[in-house]
């Protein structure tokens, strides 16, 4: 069965949009926080864990599971699902584009595809349009991607522009090669920090008639924050109304706030879990670095009216001594807080548009936590 979207509400002072996907006889609420599973793995967690985060949709990277163990194998335990041992919600692939395009220089961009190497053992490597495809199909994933040139927003204006209708032309490609007809394909919005671009690639891949929306090429080349608001609001007013609409790779609590107001509904990030890896935790007084000295007789939990199994019965001094004395486990405990912490914050933006008050709810929510700065 295909996921499906349905939008429930708009905001009453802003474009925030309250939706919900249905899918396999479920029903999953926009807005929405996805973890990242690169490796299909949420980093130290099991599928039980991340569930109880009250996750819906997660991610896995096409590109490395394409390179270990290899999409074949994935498809031969049964699909994704399977493989996870039956994650139970949906599962988004990314197209491999923003990790090829790290490692490939400008000289291996070609019409047909992209020359790389291998990060693993330097084999040289040709990813196109429609072997990505081909790869998300194999993995089998609810939601896949179409392969993108992923540029950074300081590129000059002529290349992305170009940039803008060689993704164009692979998004047509991709979707001519997509054949199953149980997942969802997503068209991806480019154009850097330039408007016209904005406008005329999300009106183009609209034309297409993708299954859904990502808005691509923020936030991965540490422009302002104003500028990647700028950057969604040059394009969400060309996205229909009745598909989902996916901010790539975003993670910040006030980023998120924001692309909801904006008229975002689902985001992912690799912040959560690698926050907690280098001892960080949200909190909605900012982030704490649990490896502070402060910490060693705080017997607290993170934060103190937190439902996150990690809050419910640990504190931040044991914590504290796990990280400082490199357990795997103290790494565990801040990435479930952190997943939740950001579950529990998209949670928090639906029903604040069900009650009309998300202006509210972002002045009060960065007031909070932006106190300890002050």
């Amino acid at each position: 069965m295909k996921a499906n979207y349905k939008l429930k509400k708009v905001e009453a002072h802003s474009k925030a949009r309250l939706g919900e996907i249905e899918w396999n006889d479920r029903t999953f609420q926009t807005p929405m926080f996805m973890p990242v599973g690169t490796q299909a793995t949420v980093k130290t967690l099991s599928p039980e864990e991340v569930r109880d985060c009250n996750s819906g949709i997660i991610l896995a990277n096409t590109y490395h599971l394409w390179l270990r163990p290899g999409e074949e194998i994935v498809k031969n335990a049964g699909g994704l699902h399977k493989f996870m041992n039956y994650y139970d919600g949906p599962i988004l692939t990314d197209s491999g584009g923003y990790q090829v395009f790290s490692l490939a220089k400008p000289k291996d961009i070609t019409e047909e595809g992209v020359n790389f190497r291998n990060q693993y053992n330097g084999d040289k490597l040709f990813l196109t349009p429609e072997k990505s495809i081909k790869i998300q199909e194999a993995l089998g994933s609810d939601i896949m991607m179409s392969f993108d040139e992923c540029l950074p927003a300081s590129a000059p204006y002529d290349y992305q522009k170009n940039s803008v209708e060689r993704t164009l032309r692979w998004a047509k490609r991709g979707k001519e090669a997509h054949t199953t007809t149980d997942q969802m394909l997503f068209g991806i919005v480019q154009g850097g920090p330039f408007e016209d671009l904005r406008r005329h690639s999300a009106e183009e891949t609209v034309k297409m008639d993708f299954d859904g929306y990502s808005i691509g090429g923020v936030a991965n080349d540490g422009e302002a924050k104003s500028e990647m608001y700028k950057q969604i609001d040059y394009t969400v007013p060309y996205l229909p109304e009745d598909k989902l609409r996916y901010l790539m790779g975003v993670g910040d609590p006030i980023d998120i706030i924001e692309g909801v107001i904006r008229g975002v509904d689902i985001f992912d990030c690799v912040i959560p879990t690698r926050l907690a890896r280098h001892g960080n935790a949200f909190t909605r007084h900012g982030k704490l670095n649990i490896k502070n000295n402060k910490f060693t007789q705080d017997f607290t939990p993170i934060e103190e009216d937190c439902d996150c199994y990690a809050c419910q019965n640990y504190t931040r001094a044991y914590i504290h001594h796990l990280i400082k004395c490199d357990e795997v486990f103290g790494a565990r405990l801040l990435s479930i807080h952190n997943i939740r912490f950001l579950i529990k914050l998209t949670e928090d933006l639906r029903t604040s548009i069900e009650n009309d008050n998300i202006i509210e709810f972002r002045d009060k929510f960065k007031e909070a936590y932006y106190e300890q700065n002050k």
